[in-house]
């Protein structure tokens, strides 16, 4: 039920009991109901037990709840009557019939200058003794000194206001502000608008506290200028700044080192006037953005910040030049008068200096006879032929050498030199081919296309040359190892017969060396033992001695083995022993000198060797008459 003055016998319960008596007999079973607790806030109909009010101011937020004791008696509440009884608990509901309150009517609040934008600062609340939705309040700042600075919001939880900063604050500028704030219920119950307004306010004065800031800059930020080329030196510009607090502590000016920009300019610590450090070029680099900071002597630990951007202003420092990235065809049927190319010029210094241009021949050079040119006065300037007809094959290029100026103040001048190349030309001036573009022009390539075939024609000779080489790795050698060689060739320390011995020597032991291999072991062995002969006179060594050996016994051997070996042909040649024997008469070793052995050798050195290599001889020339036979 309601619990704000509700009206009179307002119903709340009706109670009912029963009774087992007839009720057509007598009053037996006739109930009346009555009261026992809960008086005088409540009442009872004896006939029907509707429960009512009985007092029309009942208050929830003085009493809350309530216990009613109700009784009904049978015999219409005569003596005598039984009677039984119940409890009813009763609880008073709440509305919104009490306006939000604020405990004081003056609040006080301490704010630092340095406080953040947007960051709470203090709160406020007011006290509602309703519940729930009937107790939610709006906070709100009514005058526009404190909404301009501050804002207002509330805490759901808490049912707080929350105070905020709206815009920094400066004690120097405005110390103290006085908020007007009004708490308004949001769930108002127009049932109870004769109770009056659902709200209340209160003042909040709010003072600003001093706090040594950083400096501060006249400006956000800054844009100078300066022309290039100026010396070192050159003031470029001036930035200001101040301390905020009442002290005023001066100001020290320096540049932020970690840019670029600390290379061209400077600042003078005391004023923030801005120098250059070094001539400036306009067409490296027309801007420059640097960063000047500021602190307080005081309080070098607080600094400011500000951008400063610097404009290259242009001079005219840059002569013009020919503006050409086509090469300059000239057809050979060209005639006089005849247009060759249109030339503009270009010029690095900004537009107002060099938007102008005026074009010549050099005027210290003679007649050219082949081209002139005419200035067009916009800029522009028209190659013209001076004689009729060219050749290519005759001259193919040619230079020309062009002067242009540009309209800056001075004005500066460049020469620029063309290069015309003439070509066999079409009708109405279409270039048909020129010298070095043939191949191309008549096969339709490109010139990365001809790249491209010449890098796959070497690729093909590359990989030719690699299998070339990789089958002549392959081959089989005529000759394998050194060893085949030494056994192909076999040595025999004899002289031989002469021209006329044939039969010395099996040639086919050269051509097969397996051959070589079954014969390359000779019975005709030196001895192993020998006897030193002396040397002729002119070679002789007085240490040679003479050996004990019976040489015509080892020649008869030797010559007994030979006969009995049929494996090879009798040898018709000079057996040599190292052996001269102990002297012969005769002046030989070797029937070559015989008439029937005719030799261009001469052998007469052989009679040097004196009488010991003469008994050699002797038993030599023996031996052999007897192979001969």
């Amino acid at each position: 039920m309601s619990n704000q003055w509700p009206a009179l016998c307002t119903s709340v319960l009706q109670v009912t009991a029963t009774d087992a008596d007839d009720p057509t007999y007598g009053n037996s079973a006739r109930i009346v109901y009555s009261i026992l607790q809960g008086q005088p806030y409540f009442s009872v109909d004896p006939k029907t037990g509707i429960i009512r009010t009985a007092l029309a101011n009942m208050d929830r937020e003085a009493r809350e709840h309530y216990t009613v004791v109700i009784q009904a008696k049978d015999m219409a509440g005569q003596v005598g009557g039984l009677s039984g009884s119940t409890t009813i608990n009763i609880t008073l509901t709440d509305v919104n019939d009490n306006p939000p309150t604020f405990p004081q009517k003056n609040y006080q609040l301490y704010v630092p200058e340095s406080a953040q934008v947007g960051k709470p600062v203090g709160k406020i609340k007011a006290n509602d003794e309703d519940l729930g939705v009937n107790a939610d309040i709006k906070y709100s700042i009514i005058n526009s000194e404190g909404a301009n600075m501050f804002s207002i919001s509330t805490d759901r939880d808490t049912r707080e206001g929350i105070i905020s900063l709206k815009k920094p604050l400066n004690y120097e500028r405005k110390k103290t502000y006085t908020l007007h704030i009004e708490g308004t219920n949001t769930h108002v119950d127009p049932r109870f608008s004769y109770l009056g307004s659902f709200k209340d306010t209160a003042t909040l004065k709010i003072t600003v506290g001093d706090v040594d800031e950083a400096p501060i800059f006249s400006m956000d930020y800054y844009i100078m200028d300066v022309y290039e080329n100026v010396p070192s030196g050159t003031e470029v510009g001036m930035v200001t700044a101040r301390d905020p607090d009442s002290r005023n502590s001066p100001v020290r000016y320096f540049l932020d080192s970690k840019e670029e920009g600390v290379r061209y300019f400077r600042i003078e610590e005391n004023s923030g006037l801005i120098r250059t450090t070094q001539p400036l070029d306009r067409e490296a680099m027309p801007w420059h953005n640097i960063t000047v900071m500021a602190s307080e002597v005081d309080s070098p630990s607080l600094l400011s910040h500000v951008p400063v951007t610097v404009q290259v202003l242009d001079v005219n420092d840059n002569p013009p030049e020919i503006a050409t990235d086509e090469e300059v065809i000239v057809c050979e049927s060209s005639r006089p008068g005849q247009l060759i190319q249109t030339v503009t010029a270009v010029d690095k210094d900004d537009f107002a200096n060099g938007q102008r241009f005026s074009f010549a021949l050099p005027s210290q050079l003679p007649v050219n006879p082949n081209f002139t040119l005419k200035d067009n006065e916009d800029s522009t300037a028209s190659i013209l032929a001076r004689r009729r007809r060219f050749n290519h094959l005759t001259q193919e290029l040619y230079e020309l050498p062009i002067v242009v100026w540009d309209g800056g103040e001075p004005s500066l001048s460049g020469t620029s030199t063309l290069t015309l190349r003439v070509c066999p030309c079409q009708s109405y001036g279409k270039v048909r081919m020129c010298q070095g573009e043939a191949f191309l022009s008549s096969a339709g390539l490109s010139t990365g296309a001809l790249i491209a075939i010449l890098l796959c024609i070497v690729i093909l000779l590359a990989i030719v040359v690699l299998f070339i080489t990789l089958r002549r790795s392959k081959k089989e050698p005529l000759i394998i190892s050194e060893e085949d060689i030494r056994e192909n060739v076999v040595t025999y320390d004899d002289e031989g017969g002469g021209e006329a011995d044939t039969e010395a020597f099996d040639i086919i032991a050269l051509r097969n060396p397996a051959a070589a291999e079954e014969l390359k072991f000779r019975r005709d062995v030196r001895p192993e033992t020998r006897k030193h002969v002396d040397p002729p006179r002119s070679r002789r060594s007085p240490s040679v001695e003479l050996d004990e050996v019976d040489v015509h016994e080892f020649i008869k051997q030797r010559l007994v083995e030979a006969d009995m070996d049929t494996s090879v042909p009798p040898y018709d040649s000079l057996q040599t022993y190292a052996y001269e024997g102990q002297g012969s008469p005769t002046g030989s070793i070797s029937p070559l000198d015989s008439p029937g052995t005719q030799s261009e050798q001469d052998y007469n050195y052989l009679d040097d060797w004196g009488p010991e290599f003469q008994k050699l001889a002797e038993l030599y020339g023996e031996a052999e008459s007897d192979v001969t036979t």
